[in-house]
This record gives C-alpha cells, structure tokens and sequence, in this order.
C-alpha cells in the first residue's frame, strides 16, 4: 500500500484514469461495431458515415493515448477495407465480417439470462 500523500495520490489519478479510458474503450467497440454492420448492410451512405465517426473516435483516442497509435492504424485500416468492398459491389464479404461479431455476441447475452 501507498506510505506518501504523493503516492496515494497518483493511485487516485490512476483510478480516474482507468475508469475514464474504460469508457472511451467501450465507446469505440461501438463505433467500430456500427460501422461494421453498416458495410454489412451495403448501404453505401451509412456505410461512409460510420466509417467516419469510427476513423475520428480512433484517431482521438489514439491522440489522447488511450490506445496504441497502431492498434488505431490496424483498426481503421480494417474497416476501411471493409467499406471498400462495399462500395466495388462486393458486400459478401463483409457480410462475413458482422456474422462473426453477431456469433460472438450471442453467449453473452444468453449467460446473463
């Protein structure tokens, strides 16, 4: 345990932090989320918004370093793909793509019932 004012202060910081940095963590999950579903859809208009909020939200929190810089390149990166398929006519492909994040989010929903 913390012996100084100094340290236990810090502790403080970093509790605030943690909690602050979870949420900005949580939020772009869902960005990044909706910018999938939206190429899964092939909407092209919603599919070029979502990629934009979800390309803004990771560079942010790559600003404030919440997130590695690169993880935020390789996401971005990701989903830009993704649209790109979309807009050739390829939408499948990135059908595939929100599938799979449907499936993982399933178990969870069902555990808490």
């Amino acid at each position: 345990m913390a012996n100084t004012k100094s340290s236990k202060k810090d502790l403080r910081r970093v509790a605030k932090r943690t909690e602050q940095n979870k949420a900005v963590r949580t939020s772009l999950k869902t960005f990044v989320k909706k910018a999938k579903v939206a190429t899964a859809t092939g909407d092209i208009p919603t599919t070029l918004e979502g990629l934009r909020l979800a390309q803004k939200a990771l560079d942010k929190a790559s600003q404030n370093g919440v997130i590695h810089p690169n993880q935020a390149a390789r996401r971005k990166s990701r989903i830009a793909k993704a649209a790109v398929e979309v807009l050739k006519g390829n939408a499948p492909v990135a059908a595939v793509v929100v599938k799979k994040a449907v499936k993982k989010a399933a178990p969870k929903k069902a555990a808490k019932k």
